[in-house]
């Protein structure tokens, strides 16, 4: 299962391949994401929703490879 959360935020501008985005709720909060990351045909003053899902699965996942890994090297560490 994914948790979500999304929000809309403004296309204030693109510079140098990354678009500048505002937060709709508070335009004082601002961040920038790749350029390719957006709809290829989103234009400044667009306005988009975005949307962040939590990927339980993949962290699982990861995490078990990095416990490996921990493992892996305690057993170098006490031979």
């Amino acid at each position: 299962m994914q948790n979500e959360s999304a929000f809309r935020a403004s296309l204030d501008r693109v510079e140098e391949g990354l678009a500048v985005l505002l937060l709709r709720e508070d335009e004082s909060i601002r961040f920038t994401l790749p350029r390719s990351l957006l709809p290829s045909d989103a234009r400044e003053g667009d306005i988009l929703e975005v949307a962040i899902r939590r990927d339980v699965a993949a962290t699982a996942e990861a995490r078990e490879r990095v416990a490996e890994r921990i493992e892996r090297l305690r057993r170098r560490g006490g031979e």
